[in-house]
Order: structure tokens, then sequence, then C-alpha cells
């Protein structure tokens, strides 16, 4: 038998040594830890571990003197001789084996038992020689234990020398691997695009300020006047891409992993042992205002992907938001509901993608890709038949409900008019008779009117609030086979989510905030209802594109740090934009370049839908552990340490009070020695209001959004402890939810000032976001695969400008209000502080802008240039930026995603909206801050997807605005230069060719960003409407007087005697 030697000589049964003394056995003698060997006999007998097993499992004697040993009787211990080292390193007694020699060879050909440790002479000397691979199956060589491969035995000594003790294990672990598996990642962008990009970011910025110092040494003393401004321009021009530069520079891409969020929320466990799912809830709002602009079937559309997310039935909830009041909103969502019953079902069993019934129908392509049951084909056009039943059912409301109407209040008149004739009344005399409007169950709609009465206005009607499908229970409910059914649900949870109407309250006298007060109002009311710890908003033309959208956010909600994320934002994306984007609607330089650079930074700004908020950061509580702070004084100098500590007690006191806040919200007590702190429950109803089950709430909603207690997760809650059952829906829940949504409940409360959706801005979201970031929270930017979510933009361009007026115009209001990034605390980080500062300041560029718009222009009309001369130096500093500026486009669409196209037409249309919509909201911003005149916005029709012969027809209409007049201009003025300039040159008798060759490439750079608006002038078939002609015709006149009068011909005095043209 090989013994294990490195010598090929090593063969044959050699019994000195370590080898065991007893008859046939090779085994290795046993020792200790320290490598000695170890006697379980006095008399000395060299005794291996299987062989010492054998004789304590049969006569309990030593095979050398016969005696029987003492350790089993533990007589050493007892005696407390020096025999106790020897005897507490013999192994335990281990169980008999059926047959005790096919036991012994088991043992000994087991990789379980620990391999001889050879000496360092032994590893030195005839390496080459050694066989390992027969050494180590000849001999008792283990895997030790772990995940791989556990050990049957309870035993690990290696009786060959390799540990002289009993470890005496316990039994075999559950090794959970994706236990603590993180549920997201941070994908860094690739070190070869970011480092060149930073760099040219760099090199751009050192070369924009030697051309602007260049510029400033070297006036043009032959037009100082064109010098002057071009320079000031330029400067600004400097200054607003180094704002929008900045925060640029650490771009991320994120990622998440939903078979981790499955397996440790919705497996089972021993917290969980049904399996039930330890998700939080999500509410869900869908904001609508008015049903002529945005039609109930777009709306119904995205009400359907909502019932039908892939997000536990029980924890999902819905919230339409109906601002206007109507009657036709509310009967539109009954309908919804109505159909939701199938459509949701169908959704489940086939997996559909999208879960809006209008664009999966409207899909091209083969509709049975994917699909393997056999009854998908029947099954999908029997929906579709319901479907259309369902759009006719509802286009047909708003008739149905006049004459309705009508009907019952022609039937009142004739009441009225009976009983003016019984009371002997005055025929003559006119009744007075309300047009009211009438719900099918023949009562009055305590919302808004057809025809507008007291009490029953857009702005003056009573708080409506219907749950038109009850909370379902935790159980799954499966369906049948039934004839009744319009669809086989045999299998299929036919359990829908919460579905709840909800109209707030309107009287004359109240300020009621537009969206922000809405949004308010349906926090309090889920609050009240379903209290999800997160909430996710949506516009009604938003409807969820991808069915696992919500686990997506939940990802980073519940992984490691997400107690201190405040709201993931997702992406707009938009459907019915037409291919070439002409007007940039989709907006993907913002959306796949900014927001994922801020992302690197604290987040991304919050822009109105697609947001999943974590409910107690809107509640204006800080996050839970104090940030760090962030200001240049710290970045450079580490800060003054003493205001700092006194920062951080302030801080910490701050804390202490929405702590005991909380507790007293949940009807915990709290023993504190310092009395203002006691004191400060009473903030409670001054914050959010006297509704006792409102506070109750918050605590509950804090616990539920924690994640899961785990290694490196401090204060999460425990497994399982969000898998029972919700609280039933009383009468009494109703009435609450009624009260908190009452117009005057906002009063004396921080509503709209720190918690909630901030007032004040037309651009509400934008501010809110602020306010978080703010008070340290971080937010997360998710691009998934799929789009997450898809709506509709407006492709008009006068609709176009008007959106970006209420943008720009919200901008303005900003940075003209507290909500500044200029007054920003210090936990706000330095470059997240400069990127919402540009957002402020972005629509004051359009000032420089169309002045320098018309630089070229009045270079051409005048025969000089922004500079002397064009000598080499101003050519190749243009050269430079220019390039700099193509290359740092070039690699943002290369770690961002876009295209070229998109970049270009996303900077076509700043240079359109910047000289419209960008200075008119730069006036009206101006208006309100010093004569405080009001802002009042349009809201953006959507489309109801009826045109199906021409789904861009909307593109080529034409419609009139005053924000066309400065574009238009600029373009006529432009285009008269290059005329006046060029003939000018040619029966010039010294023609200055430098000086038409740059005042006609500026010119001609200014009309190619006009493109796409002189494009959407011409309509469908290229005519151009007659108010562009005659704004022409007046333009050209008054320039051609100027002119003139300006620079009049040679030998002719104007309003000289004897003739000529003078003004009045």
């Amino acid at each position: 038998m090989f013994n294990g030697s490195y010598k090929a000589q090593g063969w044959g049964h050699d019994k000195s040594g370590n080898t065991c003394a007893v008859e046939d056995c090779d085994g290795k003698t046993m020792r200790d830890e320290r490598g000695d060997d170890v006697f379980p006999c006095d008399c000395n007998f060299k005794i291996c571990r299987d062989c010492y097993y054998d004789a304590l499992n049969g006569a309990g004697r030593c095979p050398g003197c016969k005696d029987e040993y003492r350790h089993q009787d533990h007589e050493a211990a007892d005696a407390g001789s020096g025999d106790e080292d020897r005897v507490g390193n013999l192994p335990e007694r281990r169980p008999k084996y059926g047959n005790a020699d096919s036991g012994k060879m088991e043992r000994r050909l087991s990789l379980l038992n620990k391999p001889t440790m050879l000496t360092q002479q032994q590893q030195k000397s005839n390496e080459q020689n050694f066989d390992h691979a027969r050494w180590l199956y000849e001999t008792k060589g283990t895997y030790g234990y772990g995940n791989a491969l556990w050990p049957k035995d309870d035993s690990y000594m290696g009786g060959d020398g390799g540990g002289g003790g009993s470890m005496g294990g316990p039994p075999q672990p559950i090794f959970q691997e994706k236990n603590r598996k993180p549920l997201t990642r941070k994908l860094a962008i690739p070190a070869g695009v970011i480092s060149p990009y930073r760099f040219l970011a760099l090199l751009r910025f050192v070369v924009l300020g030697f051309f602007l110092a260049w510029r400033i040494q070297n006036p043009n003393k032959d037009a100082l006047w064109l010098w002057g401004m071009s320079v000031v321009c330029e400067i600004w021009f400097a200054f607003s891409w180094i704002l929008d530069q900045l925060p640029k520079l650490f771009p991320v891409n994120r990622s998440t992993d939903l078979a981790v969020l499955k397996e440790r929320f919705e497996s089972v466990s021993p917290e969980n042992p049904r399996g039930r799912s330890d998700l939080p809830g999500m509410d869900v709002f869908v904001s609508s205002a008015d049903p002529e602009k945005e039609p109930p079937l777009v709306t119904g559309n995205t009400i359907f992907s909502i019932l039908a997310a892939e997000y536990p039935v029980e924890k999902l909830a819905c919230y339409l938001s109906d601002d206007g009041g109507a009657l036709l909103s509310f009967e539109a969502l009954a309908e919804t509901a109505t159909f939701a019953r199938v459509w949701v079902p169908f959704c489940r069993k086939h997996a559909i993608e999208p879960r809006n019934p209008e664009s999966y129908f409207l899909q091209r392509g083969d509709p049975t890709k994917g699909k393997k049951r056999l009854d998908f084909v029947k099954d999908r056009r029997r929906v579709k038949r319901e479907y259309d039943e369902f759009k006719v059912r509802v286009n047909g409301l708003n008739e149905a409900i006049r004459r309705r109407s009508d009907a019952y209040n022609a039937h009142d008149e004739i009441r009225a008019k009976r009983a003016q004739m019984e009371s002997g009344g005055d025929l003559s005399q006119p009744l007075q008779v309300a047009k009211a409007t009438w719900m099918s169950d023949g009562t009055h709609w305590p919302g808004t009117w057809t025809v507008s009465s007291k009490e029953h206005g857009r702005g003056d009607h009573a708080g409506i609030i219907q749950v038109m499908l009850a909370p379902p229970g935790n159980d799954p409910i499966y369906g049948s086979n039934d004839e009744e059914n319009l669809i086989d649900t045999t299998d299929i949870d036919i359990r829908l989510p919460m579905l709840v109407y909800v109209s707030r309250e309107k009287r004359p006298g109240y300020d009621h905030n537009k969206k922000a007060g809405a949004m308010n109002a349906l926090v309090r009311t889920s609050a009240v209802m379903s209290n999800g710890p997160f909430i996710l908003n949506l516009d009604c033309d938003h409807y969820i594109y991808n069915s696992l959208a919500m686990r997506e956010a939940i990802c980073f909600m519940m992984d490691r740090g997400g107690d201190r994320i405040c709201y993931v934002q997702f992406p707009q994306r938009f459907e019915g934009v037409d291919p070439s984007d002409r007007y940039a609607n989709r907006n993907t330089v913002f959306f796949d370049v900014n927001m994922r650079a801020l992302d690197g930074l604290q987040g991304p700004v919050y822009v109105g839908t697609g947001c999943c908020f974590r409910r107690t950061a809107l509640y204006g509580i800080d996050p839970p552990r104090v940030p760090k702070d962030h200001t240049f004084w710290n970045a450079c100098c580490g800060g003054d340490k003493k205001k700092n500590r006194k920062l951080k007690k302030k801080k910490n006191r701050r804390s202490g009070i929405e702590k005991t806040n909380l507790n007293a919200a949940a009807g915990l007590e709290e023993d504190d020695e310092d009395g203002e702190i006691l004191d400060s429950r009473g903030l409670l109803p001054k914050q959010y209001g006297a509704s006792m089950a409102f506070v109750e709430s918050i605590a509950a909603a804090e616990f539920a959004g924690k994640p899961l207690a785990d290694q490196g997760i401090t204060n999460g809650r425990p497994p399982g402890s969000l898998t029972g059952p919700r609280e039933p829906l009383d009468a009494a829940t109703v009435a609450e939810a009624i009260n908190v949504i009452s117009c005057f409940y906002e009063d004396k409360t921080e509503w709209g000032d720190r918690v909630g959706w901030i007032y004040g801005s037309v651009t509400e979201d934008v501010v809110t976001g602020f306010r978080m970031h703010n008070r340290g929270w971080k937010s997360i930017y998710c691009v998934t695969k799929r789009d997450a979510f898809r709506g509709t933009a407006p492709i008009n361009l006068t609709d176009r400008l008007h959106q970006v007026l209420r943008w720009a115009t919200g901008s303005v209001e900003i940075f003209f209000s507290k909500n500044n990034a200029i007054f920003a605390n210090s936990h706000m980080k330095i470059l997240q502080r400069i990127a919402y500062l540009n957002v402020g300041v972005y629509p004051f560029t359009s000032i420089f802008l169309i002045v320098y718009c018309f630089l070229p222009a009045l270079s051409l009309f005048s025969g000089q240039f922004i500079v002397q001369t064009l000598n080499v130096t101003f050519l190749v500093y243009l050269l430079t930026i220019s390039v700099c500026l193509c290359s740092l486009a070039i690699l943002e669409v290369k770690w961002s995603g876009i295209t070229l196209e998109e970049w270009w037409r996303n900077e076509q249309f700043w240079v359109i909206g910047g000289t419209s919509a960008h200075l008119a909201a730069v006036i009206q911003g101006l208006l309100k801050v010093i004569a405080g005149v009001e802002i009042s916005f349009t809201l953006t029709t959507k489309s109801g997807g009826d045109e199906v012969d021409d789904e861009f027809a909307d593109l080529y209409v034409v419609k009139w605005t005053a924000l066309m007049i400065p574009p238009i201009t600029i373009m006529l003025v432009n285009m008269i230069a290059i005329a006046v300039a060029i003939s000018r040159t040619l029966y010039s008798t010294i023609p200055q060719w430098s000086k038409l060759v740059g005042g006609v490439f500026f010119s001609i750079w200014v009309l190619t960003h006009m493109y796409p608006f002189a494009k959407g002038l011409m309509g469908r078939r290229g005519r151009t409407p007659t108010i562009v002609y005659v704004w022409s015709g007046l333009l050209a006149i008054v320039i051609s007087l100027l002119w003139v009068t300006i620079s009049p011909p040679a030998n002719s005095t104007i309003g000289s005697a004897g003739g000529g043209f003078e003004f009045p």
C-alpha cells in the first residue's frame, strides 16, 4: 500500500514511526493539534482513529494491553491527573455500523477525512517524482465543510495527523446564497469613454477662458457697439455652458435583479411559511383635470395598465383624481372597472405586454409570437370584441348623460309648473328650475354640472370619493370555466386591486393650487384608506408599458441604503411622435444625458410623472441618518468644526422631535427629561391637520417602507411583518377620507410648504424634488430595458411652444423664490446645487440668444463684424471650441445611447424655444415679481387616438400664436440681411469679402437652427399662413425705412427743402 511518502520506494507495511500498530492496518496514528502523537491507553499503543473507533464500539479494550480504555469512564478527568490533555484530545465515541469491516473500508476511502500534513523537508524532496493523483486517491483526503459539500459525519477530526480533536460540528445549515445579494447594482461608465469626455470638457473650459480674454483685449474699434454686444453674449453663453456641463461629469447606469426581489420577499421561509408577499404596499395616483382635453378613453387605458401590473394584488391601490369633478369621468371610470374584470385576467393568463388594451391591439406584428396556450387566439378575439364595445359605450357617455339630464330636468319642470298652477301663482313668471346633471340612479351629481350653478361649478362643488373596486383579500381567488365567463380563467387569480375615484372639494375664496393641491388631497385620502408606504404618480396619458416597473422601483427602495431614497424617477418615453421628431418632443438629451448624469450626484430631478415616492419623504420628514454637509468651505478646508458640531446638534434635535412625533402618532409612550421634546407632539396637527386617522398612519407607513432587517441594514423591519391581511374599509374610514379632502383642511398647516407637493409654482414637480434633496434625501434614476412608462407628447408646433413656455415660466418663478438653489443648505451636494441653479437660470439665456441671433444681420447691414478682421487667432479659437463641442456630443451619444440626430434636433429646438417661449417666460416672471400679475397656463391637449387615417395629422396644423413673432422676425431679418450684403459687396468698388463671409456664415448658422420652425409654418402642403406674408411685408418696409434713415444714399439729404421723405 502506498504510504504517502514522496519517494517511490515508500511501499509496503511499515510498522515503525507513526503507523498504526494494529495488524493489517496501515493508518496513521492519531495526533493532536500540535502534531504530537496521542495515545488513548497508558501502554502507549499506537493506534489510528478508525481502529480506535472499532475498539470502542467492540469490547472497549486496548488492542495492545487488553485493558479497558479509561476514557470511557472519564477516570483520568476525575482524577485530575496530567492525562487530562491526552483524554481531551481523543475523539468521541461514534455510532456503530452494521458491518464493521465494510464501515472501516468506507471510512478509509472517504474524501471527508483530512489528508496527512507533509513536513517542510518532505515537500522539498523529490517533488518531480511525486504522484499527486495516486496519493490523494489512496489516502484519506478531505474537502472540509461548506456549501459545496457538507460532511454527513458530525466529526471533523483528522486521524492521520491533520488535527487532533473532535469539532462536533452542527448539522448542515441552509445556505441562502441570494439572501445578501444586492437587489441593485451601480454600473460605472467605461473609463475609455468618460475620461476623454471629462478631458474635453476641461479643454473647452480652458479654451473658452483664453478666447474670452482675447476677445476683451482685442476690440473692434470700428464697431464697438457690435463688439460689446457680442462679448457680453459670449460671456453669458460660457457661463450657461459651465452650469450645464459641470453636473454631467459623473454619469452612472443602474440595474436591478428582480429574481432576488422575488426570492427575498415572496418565497417560503421560516418567517413566511405560506409564501405570501412581504412587499410593501403601492398606491398609484392618476391625475386628470378636464375630460374634454384629456379623453376618458386615454385615462381608462392608463387605469387598465395599472390594475394589470405585476404586483401583489392585495398590496396595490389605484386612485383617480378628477379635479374637474365631471360626471363623464366618473361614469367612464365605472365602465373601466367593469371591463377590467375581463382584461386583467386575460393579461395574467397570457402574459400580455403592454397591458394598455389600446396600445396592445394596435401593435404591429404577429400577436401569437411567444404564446403557447391553445386558447389564446379565441380569448384574444373575444376580448378585442369586448374592448371595442367598451370604447363605443365610453364614446357615447357624453350624449347619454345629456339625454338623461334633459329628461330628468324636463320632468322637474313639469312638476314645478304643476305646483305653480296648484298654488295659484302667476303663470307668466318663468320657472326657476336648475339645469342639473343627473346620475343613472336618478340622483343629482354632486360634482360639476354641465350647466354650472351654485355649488355645482368647476370651482365650487362638494368632495367626492367612490370606491369602484373594493380592496381584495389576501388569498387568491381562482376563476372557472363557466359559460358565463368570457374566457376560461381556471387557475387564474381574478382578484382586482382597489380602485377609487376622488374629486376634492372646491369652494370660492380658496386657493386650490392646481395640480399640487390635487396630489396632496390624494396623499391624505390614500393614507386613510390604504396607506401604501410608496406612491407612484402618473399623468392620465402615461400608462405602464412594462408590467414589472413597480418592482424595479421597489428594488432600489428595499436594497441596502434604500431608506435614504426619497423617490425613483423613470424616464419619460412618448408614442405618436413623428419619426423625425421635428420639435424634439422626446427630450432624449434631457432624459438620457442630463438625468443619468444627475444620478451620479444626489439624484435626478422630479419631472412630474413616472415617479415612485417614499410616502414619509413627502411628509417633510428628514432622512433616517444625518447627511454630510456639502459646502465649498468643507470641500476645501474641512469646514468649521465648532459650527459643524452646533449644526449637527440642531439636526439631531430636530430628528429627535420627528421621532417623538412618529411615536406619538403610533400611540407609543416615551419618557424624556426634555420637556420641549414632549411638547413637540403638538406639532402634528400643525403640520398635517386635525385628522388623527391620518396622523396615526404616518408611523405605520414609515415602518412598512423600511428594508428587511439584515446584516449591514440599520433599523430594518423583521421579515414576514407585511404578510398579514389589510384592514377592511368601513363607512367611518370613507367618511374620514372625505374629511381630509375638504377645501379648508390645509388651513394653518404645512401642506404645500414643507409637507406634500410644494405650492407657489406652475412647475411644482421640480420644487418638490428640490425640497427633498435640500433635506438630504437621495433620488434614483431607473432606466429599464423595456420602457417602464409611455405617454403622449404634443407634436403640434403651437402646443409644443406652450408646453415649453409653462416649463420656462416655472423656472423663472423658482429663480425669484426661496427655492433658488443659491439658498440651498449644506445637505445638498455642490454639483447638485449647480444643476438646480441651471434650472432657474436657463430661461434668461433667451435674452442674450435673441441679441446674438440678430448680430449676424446687423453685421451684414452695417458692413462690420464682431472682430476687426478674420485673423488666424480668431479662426483657431473658433475651430477649437467647435471641435470640442462636437467631440463632447459624440461622447455623450456614446455613454447615453442617444443618436446624433436626436442631439441635433435638441440643439435646433433650443434655439427655437429660446427665441420664443423662454423670452415670454422671462417677461411673465418679471411681471409676476414686479407687478404681481398671476401666471396661468393652458392644459396640454391629449390625443385620444381617434385619427387612425393619419397618425401625425396634428403635426401639420398651423395655429397662430404670438410666440411665433420673434422667430419669424429673426429669420426674415437674416434673409434680408444676406441679400443686402451680397448685393452691396458685388457692386462695391472695394468689396470686403472677409466681413461678408463672417456675417453670412453666422446668419446661415441661425437659419439652419430655425429650419424646423420654418417647416412647421408651411403646414402639410407647404402653404405659408397669410399672417406670415403680412408680417414679412411690414418688417421689410420698416427695415428699409430705418436703413435709409440711418445710412442715406450719397448726395441726398433726408428732410431737406425741395422734397424727400421725412418722418413725421
